[in-house]
């Protein structure tokens, strides 16, 4: 969710994404859009900014289940972190963002408690394999995800997050 709480000391908002598998290891993502221009689109995993003192693992059980739906998960260890910053509905977001892997045998999602600016930019969701994500020709962040989950899948999580390179758009 978006939400404009971030690091007093950093100026950067909090944020904890979740790369959601599924038994057969799709990954579910979000289809975002500019809210003044929705031919600009893109998809992205689900997550948001912290509320108040909650932890980032509050925070990511509490988004998932408010973009998705889905509260039947386990949530594994941090994957990655990033910064990064991008124009979106009239503000620069600049982010520090750590995604958890998390598992769920659940695949009926559905967006349940979104904010008023995510009603405005969020067209769906879907369930992607490794395969279809790596064919996209659509945009997805972050732009690795693609190649960060081949290697997830293949290798397991890191021992510790892997630290990925700033995306500044």
């Amino acid at each position: 969710m978006l939400h404009e709480a971030s690091d007093a000391q950093t100026g950067l908002r909090k944020v904890a994404r979740v790369i959601l598998l599924d038994p057969e290891n799709r990954i579910l993502l979000l289809h975002g859009f500019e809210p003044d221009d929705p031919d600009v689109t893109w998809w992205f995993t689900p997550g948001g900014g912290l509320e108040g003192d909650e932890s980032r693992e509050e925070a990511a059980l509490r988004e998932l289940a408010e973009e998705t739906g889905i509260t039947e998960v386990e949530l594994g260890p941090v994957l990655w972190q990033r910064h990064c910053s991008f124009p979106f509905a009239g503000q620069r977001w600049d982010q520090d963002e750590w995604y958890f892997l998390a598992r769920t045998t659940r695949t009926d999602a559905v967006p349940h408690s979104l904010t008023e600016l995510e009603r405005r930019s969020v067209a769906g969701l879907r369930w992607w394999t490794s395969a279809e994500l790596s064919a996209a020709r659509e945009t997805v962040y972050p732009t690795r995800l693609a190649e960060l989950l081949l290697t997830l899948l293949d290798e397991g999580p890191p021992r510790v997050p892997v630290v990925l390179a700033p995306e500044i758009v």
